[in-house]
């Protein structure tokens, strides 16, 4: 349900109109009496409650079914509550479980709020190294392992070999190991999840002009092109560090599956620019499928009626085929 003073409950709501014929119903965890008022606020039908997945099939096409979970404080929107937080942990576990369990094909998960859930001991920077951590209990879970967070939108996909740390910190932060295990895990995942035989990728440099052959920095030559060296010796097909500046051209993008960009706004800014309203977010390398919008819980616009739901009805589309895709790898 993601943070439910955020625009979450409106979304979801649309996502559900504007699904809800598909042939893969989803179903919500979170609370009945805020899915209502959301969806009467769209004059569409009442949610109906579910006690258990397979439920949703027989319901789907009628109402958004809503496996509930109560909430620890009455939501006012845009002004997240801390009480309402072990709620919000709550259902993302019990999500995780339910994938695991098999009871449920993939995992969409709304956008939260960390520094609200901070108040509720949760401890993790983000959704995907909390999943990383609840992953963990999974004896299905084979190297190379997540999570990697892969953003799509606007006929890119780009992975990130680092996340959410400071500028500043990325050249420590970087190695041959972790651009390597990354490279691994989007490689399995474009095979198992896209169903692409022989996957291609891309790696941006870490320096202007990929380093200009240690003119502008020796990352390049140090790490970066002898770890794509080994991958290759592999069977990964990667290329050397390519300048990040010319590599997300338009007559680029065929020559490659997937990007891997070294740090946040090198990937994502032209994931979001190219597709802004519509950019998903995919994490990579777990035992289960998770996808989610591409875009924060939506404070200040939560309850005004204005949330556009186009990335979470994309997020739940991908998730579909990807775990038709995992699926038929598996059966194959």
């Amino acid at each position: 349900m993601g943070d439910p003073a955020g625009i979450g409950p409106e979304i979801t709501a649309l996502a559900w109109s504007a699904l809800r014929n598909q042939d893969d119903p989803f179903f919500l965890i979170g609370d009945i009496d805020l899915a209502s008022k959301h969806a009467a606020a769209k004059d569409l039908p009442a949610p109906i409650a579910i006690s258990s997945p397979a439920q949703a099939a027989q319901i789907m096409k009628k109402a958004l079914p809503v496996l509930p979970m109560t909430l620890g404080a009455k939501v006012i929107a845009g002004k997240p509550d801390p009480l309402n937080a072990p709620a919000v942990i709550s259902a993302i576990e019990l999500a995780v479980e339910l994938v695991l369990a098999g009871q449920a094909g993939a995992l969409v998960t709304n956008p939260i709020a960390k520094s609200v859930l901070y108040a509720a001991g949760f401890t993790h920077p983000g959704h995907t190294e909390f999943l990383g951590e609840l992953a963990k209990a999974a004896s299905a879970w084979t190297p190379p392992r997540g999570p990697i967070m892969m953003l799509s939108g606007g006929g890119l996909r780009v992975a990130l070999a680092t996340v959410h740390i400071p500028l500043s910190k990325v050249p420590t932060a970087l190695s041959a190991a972790n651009i390597t295990r990354a490279a691994q895990v989007i490689h399995r995942a474009l095979q198992t999840d896209f169903g692409i035989q022989r996957p291609r990728i891309a790696l941006c440099g870490l320096n202007p002009h990929a380093g200009e052959d240690g003119a502008m920095g020796d990352e390049e030559q140090g790490f970066i092109n002898p770890a794509a060296k080994s991958l290759r010796a592999q069977g990964v097909d990667i290329t050397d560090a390519q300048p990040a500046d010319a590599l997300f051209r338009e007559d680029a993008r065929s020559d490659y599956d997937a990007v891997l960009a070294l740090y946040h706004d090198q990937g994502l800014i032209a994931v979001k620019t190219l597709d802004f309203h519509g950019g998903i977010n995919a994490t990579l390398g777990l035992p289960f499928i998770r996808v989610s919008p591409d875009h924060g819980t939506g404070f200040a616009i939560a309850g005004k009626g204005s949330a556009r739901p186009d990335s979470l009805i994309a997020a739940i589309k991908a998730a579909s085929a990807m775990s038709a895709s995992r699926q038929a790898h598996v059966d194959a």
